[in-house]
C-alpha cells in the first residue's frame, strides 16, 4: 500500500468529528470567518469510462471523442478526475464543502441527474444525497456545505426538480439563509447542511438555498501563479460570507502536450509542498485578507485537511463571545 494511503487511514478517523471537538470559544463565530476544508470537482471519483463527452465541451472535443474515443477517452479520464475518495471518505477526512457540478445528459428522457466534469459520472444526484445524509445521521455535530454549480442542460422542470430532492431528502437540516450560521446555532436548530444554488429563479422562490459562493479560481498550471493569483485576490479583499480559495491547478491543451504521460494527479501532487507553507501561513476571520473555504484536488494527500482545520487555532474570538 502506499504511503499517501496509509496516512489517510489514520486521517480519517481524526477529522470525522473535528467540528464538535472545537473550542467552545469557536462556536459562536459564522461558519464563514472559519477555517474549513473543501474539495474541488468532489464527484470525479465515479466518472463514467465509458460516458460521452458533456455537452458543454469545445466542438473539437466532442469530434475526437468519437473519432478516436480509445485514445481520447483515456485523456480525458487522466485530465479529469481530481478526487480519488468518495464522497463518505471525503467527509470522514474532515471536508466540509462539496463542490457538485450537475448535469442533465442530452437526450436522456428521465429525469435522472448526474455530476459532470468533461464527462458524466456513473451515480447520480440523488443517490449522493441520500448518502451524505447518512453520512451525517451519524455525525449530527457535522455541518456540511454543497454548492450546486454548472447546471450543465437543466430545463426549469429539473431545476424544480432537483431543489424538491434536497428539501424531500435534507428536510430540517435544511438551514435557511436567514440564519447566522454559527456551530452553536446550528446544533441548537438540528440543522446541518448549507446549500449554495447557482440558479437566481431558485434562490427567490426557496429560502432554504443560499446564494452562489464565490471561487477563487487561479486557473494556472504553475503553483508559483496560482499562490500570486490568491494573494492579489486577499489584497482585493474576501468577500462578506462564504467563499473559496482553489488551490487548484488547471492543465490547458499545451501544458497536456507537453506533459504526454502526466495526468492531473500527478500536476498536483508536485504542488502540495509548496501549496502547504501557504496554508500554513493563512488566517480565517472577517478581515481583509483572511480566508474562509480551502478547496483542492486528491485532498488525501499531504495532511492538506488537517492543515486547513489546524488554522481556526489561530483564531481569538473577542470576550464578548465568549461570554455568550
Amino acid at each position: 500500500m502506499e504511503g499517501p494511503l496509509q496516512t489517510f487511514t489514520h486521517v480519517c478517523h481524526e477529522n470525522g468529528q473535528w467540528m464538535s471537538q472545537l473550542p467552545e470559544k469557536l462556536w459562536d463565530i459564522p461558519l464563514y470567518n472559519l477555517a474549513l476544508p473543501g474539495s474541488h470537482d468532489t464527484m470525479t471519483y465515479c466518472l463514467d469510462k465509458s460516458s460521452a463527452v458533456s455537452g458543454n465541451e469545445s466542438k473539437l472535443v466532442k469530434f475526437l471523442s468519437k473519432c478516436l474515443p480509445c485514445i481520447v477517452h483515456p485523456i480525458i479520464m487522466k485530465w479529469s478526475t481530481t478526487q480519488v475518495l468518495t464522497v463518505t471518505e471525503q467527509l470522514e477526512a474532515g471536508v466540509r464543502y462539496l463542490d457538485f457540478r450537475i448535469a442533465h445528459k442530452a437526450n436522456d428522457p428521465s429525469m435522472n441527474l448526474y455530476f459532470v466534469h468533461m464527462v458524466y459520472t456513473t451515480v447520480t444526484v440523488q443517490d449522493i444525497l441520500w448518502e451524505i445524509l447518512r453520512w451525517l445521521e451519524t455525525h449530527p455535530q457535522e455541518v456540511v456545505i454543497i454548492a450546486c454549480r454548472n447546471f450543465d442542460g437543466l430545463t426549469k422542470r429539473l431545476h424544480n426538480h432537483l431543489v424538491a430532492c434536497i428539501k424531500e431528502i435534507f428536510r430540517c437540516k435544511l438551514c435557511p439563509r436567514n440564519v447566522v450560521p454559527t456551530l452553536r446555532t446550528m446544533w441548537h436548530l438540528s440543522h446541518q447542511v448549507i446549500v449554495s444554488y447557482e440558479e437566481d429563479m431558485e434562490l427567490e422562490k426557496h429560502c432554504e438555498l443560499w446564494p452562489p459562493i464565490p471561487y477563487w479560481w487561479g486557473n494556472k498550471t504553475s503553483t508559483r501563479a496560482l499562490i500570486r493569483y490568491l494573494e492579489r485576490m486577499k489584497r482585493m479583499g474576501r468577500p462578506g460570507k462564504f467563499f473559496v480559495a482553489g488551490i487548484n491547478l488547471t492543465e490547458n491543451l499545451r501544458y497536456i502536450l507537453v506533459h504526454p504521460f502526466g495526468s492531473l494527479k500527478k500536476m498536483t501532487l508536485q504542488s502540495l509542498p509548496c501549496l502547504k507553507i501557504w496554508i500554513k501561513k493563512q488566517y480565517p476571520g472577517p478581515k481583509k485578507k483572511s480566508i474562509n473555504i480551502i478547496a483542492g484536488d486528491f485532498i488525501g494527500n499531504n495532511d492538506f485537511v488537517k492543515d486547513v482545520i489546524e488554522l481556526n487555532t489561530k483564531i481569538n474570538p473577542p470576550l464578548h463571545c465568549q461570554s455568550e
